[in-house]
């Protein structure tokens, strides 16, 4: 890729390609103190109020900088590297690659806690396995105070829900939710009754004195995939038809209709939905219906083989950060009565680690 001049034009050429970068384009990307605040790097003008047959009446390409001036009055120098990347579609999370697992995954990605770390490059080697492999885990985060709260804002907002700030996963008397008891949870994703589903789920080991409840994970991604390979149109089916997922407690009624398997606008993976105990496939003609059966159960199939699951133990201080558009969670069965079994919990967004990712590459110069 590279930077042309021509005749006062500018153009991008590709692989053999040349096309003429639009003038305008290039005049509201002005920089400088008139036109960009330092501060917030927003700019300082309005581009559409800006005249529609802006021109180039000069330009000079030298030094890795295009100085350009324009028929109403603006000198500005843009970076050529800083053109190029909106050229080549740069996203730092798009450009990880998602590495599939399964069962045989041994070496769980474990990062230790240490004063000052969300700042660390060792946090942006965190993020980029979780991108990765859809969770990572953090070890010796302290247990005192709620600290869930502070970590999880240290990377970016929490995502409050009906369940609060943060929720207390441990057996009671009477719970809204089988995870507050002590009994296994099959693989599923949190919340797809929400509208949007929480992105991230964060899950801290307060205490852990039982010799069950193991965690489980499962890589929807590796699942989905193997769906479409062997049954195509059973995938095809859970991509289309939208169910009803809902929430009732005394309080609130959550619903939300959307697919199992979730496509992205180029029809690749995006997002899986499945908690069986919270679903209502809505009425269709008989074959069809018949066809979202088989289709159910053979990704529940999967989602629930030895296969597909990891199994450990979390330890006093311990940090799960999963991914919940891509990863299935579970737990397996314990006895309260070996002692207590404590975890608190919590929701953020894509944003939050987006962000954070962005910044600590920015900061290392990565």
């Amino acid at each position: 890729m590279k930077i042309e001049c021509e005749d006062n034009k500018v153009f991008f050429e590709n692989k053999g390609s040349k096309k003429e970068i639009h003038p305008f384009w290039l005049r509201e990307r002005a920089n400088g103190d008139a036109y960009v605040d330092k501060s917030t790097r927003q700019r300082l003008f309005d581009p559409t109020g800006l005249q529609n047959n802006i021109k180039i009446n000069s330009l000079n390409l030298s030094n890795n900088y295009l100085e350009i001036s324009f028929n109403d009055g603006v000198y500005t120098k843009l970076a050529i590297e800083n053109i190029l990347k909106e050229f080549s579609n740069i996203n730092d999370v798009k450009n990880i690659n998602k590495i599939k697992w399964d069962s045989s995954l041994k070496n769980l990605n474990n990062f230790e806690f240490k004063d000052n770390f969300f700042e660390k490059e060792e946090m942006l080697k965190a993020l980029n396995d979780f991108y990765q492999y859809g969770f990572v885990i953090f070890k010796k985060v302290p247990t005192k105070d709620n600290f869930i709260v502070n970590f999880a804002n240290s990377i970016g907002s929490i995502r409050r829900t009906n369940f609060g700030e943060f929720f207390n996963v441990k057996s009671k008397p009477n719970p809204n939710d089988l995870a507050y008891t002590s009994l296994p949870l099959a693989p599923h994703t949190d919340n797809p009754y929400r509208n949007p589903v929480p992105c991230i789920q964060m899950l801290h080991c307060i205490e852990n004195q039982v010799s069950g409840g193991l965690s489980t994970l499962v890589d929807g991604f590796t699942v989905t995939e193997k769906l479409k390979k062997d049954f195509s149109d059973y995938y095809k089916i859970l991509t289309k038809i939208k169910v009803r997922f809902q929430f009732i407690d005394q309080h609130v009624v959550l619903e939300n209709w959307a697919p199992m398997i979730q496509l992205d606008e180029f029809g690749e993976f995006k997002q899986v939905r499945f908690s069986p105990r919270l679903d209502f496939v809505p009425l269709m003609e008989k074959e069809k219906l018949e066809l979202y059966y088989c289709a159910r159960k053979k990704i529940s199939e999967y989602y629930n083989s030895d296969n597909y699951r990891i199994e450990f133990k979390l330890e006093k201080g311990d940090l799960l950060m999963m991914d919940n558009y891509r990863l299935l969670h579970g737990r397996t069965i314990y006895d309260a009565n070996e002692g207590n079994r404590f975890l608190q919990g919590c929701y953020i967004d894509y944003d939050s680690t987006e962000g954070k990712l962005k910044h600590l590459k920015r900061k290392f110069n990565l």
